[in-house]
């Protein structure tokens, strides 16, 4: 069994939820897992226990109401039983339009971050996933410089994402272990702050920022050109999508974050930094969660040919996302009985456009596949 805690009831984590029953219940099949059921911990094993929301249309009331807003389908009877719970904010709601609520607004950052693992020991998770908004962020880079942020109060200082990973990591090391999803851009797996303090505290760490859609689909074209020995001129990449997160990154900050992430595929998997433009660029609300994306690469084959590729396509955003999500928890769980604590890049090279620890590069999914695989003890599948 694998308890989980969702940070952000949005999109993606009633996407999560609804998916997760509705296989449990035998409705639909594991499409979309990229391990499906090979793993020791099944599907069926996972048990969604708590949810945290900073919307106060939705604090209070439980994700089977909550996730009418996200799915026109039937919303599994399961979701009744869980109350989303006030969590925090810090601004990451800034220029939306949704009134936030959070534990800051009525206590210090200290007695908020107590006071939610005083919730988590209720609860009991194995995992504590982060589908927050995309926030602007500064990393910390020293342990000791995060602590003082906390003790301080400083809240011009900190993100909602750094603080839920801050209090995961206190949760861990009363509870013996503990495992952190971070699936957006805010560098938790690749702040050298966050993961000191997660080894100290029996947490593990996957991060940063889910890879979906267009992002790892430009990683493997790219690695098939670098195989070729093909000379890439140029990229350019985008995506535009109606939902909230692609809203929220109408904010120059938020986009800047989700740029870097989405960037720095180029440099590890060709060796050079070709020019590139790979942003997510634009919000249509007709668009909803179904964004679209378009690629364009440009290169130089035998002889001087010059040959382009040009990809375009239309992907549930979510969907793709939660899929990976239902790996990771089970993975997390999986690491946590290793003990493998700090961050494990085998998982997040092949989950996240910027996996963790610091400096360590994106590599072909291909590859990284096996490598995942190896470290879940199955089988190669291509080798």
């Amino acid at each position: 069994m694998v308890k989980v805690v969702i940070l952000g009831q949005g999109y993606v984590g009633s996407i999560f939820a609804i998916g997760v029953e509705r296989i449990k219940k035998g409705e639909v099949e594991c499409y979309g897992v990229p391990l499906g059921n090979e793993l020791p911990i099944k599907i069926e094993d996972i048990e969604i226990v708590g949810s945290y929301d900073v919307d106060k249309s939705k604090i209070g009331k439980t994700v089977y109401e909550v996730a009418k807003n996200y799915w026109n389908g039937e919303i599994p009877e399961t979701l009744k039983n869980i109350t989303i719970r006030k969590g925090i904010h810090l601004r990451s709601l800034r220029n939306l339009p949704i009134e936030a609520e959070g534990l800051e607004d009525e206590m210090t950052l200290k007695e908020a971050v107590e006071k939610i693992v005083e919730e988590w020991k209720e609860l009991k998770p194995d995992v504590i996933v982060n589908t927050c908004t995309t926030e602007a962020f500064t990393p910390f880079g020293s342990k000791e410089e995060l602590i003082k942020a906390i003790e301080e109060n400083n809240k011009d200082r900190l993100t909602a994402t750094q603080v839920y990973a801050y209090a995961a990591a206190l949760y861990a090391k009363e509870v013996g272990g503990a495992a952190f999803v971070n699936t957006i851009p805010t560098l938790i797996a690749n702040d050298p702050a966050y993961v000191e303090l997660a080894k100290e505290c029996n947490l593990v760490i996957f991060g940063d920022d889910g890879a979906t859609g267009a992002t790892p689909l430009t990683a493997d074209v790219l690695a098939h050109l670098a195989q070729r020995n093909r000379y890439v001129k140029d990229i350019v990449q985008f995506n535009i999508g109606g939902n909230t997160d692609f809203l929220a990154l109408t904010d120059k900050e938020r986009n800047k974050s989700k740029e870097f992430t989405k960037s720095s595929i180029v440099k590890d998997i060709l060796g050079y930094d070709a020019p590139h433009f790979i942003k997510p660029t634009g919000y249509l609300e007709p668009l909803g969660d179904k964004k679209f994306i378009s690629m364009h690469i440009e290169y130089i084959s035998f002889n001087g040919a010059v040959d382009e590729l040009i990809i375009n396509g239309r992907i549930n955003d979510s969907p793709a996302l939660a899929g990976l999500i239902v790996d990771l928890v089970r993975l997390g769980k999986m690491a946590v009985d290793k003990k493998e604590f700090g961050t494990v890049y085998p998982v997040n090279a092949f989950y996240m456009k910027n996996p963790g620890p610091k400096d360590m590069p994106n590599i072909p999914r291909i590859i990284a596949y096996e490598k995942l695989r190896m470290w879940a003890g199955l089988k190669p599948r291509w080798f």
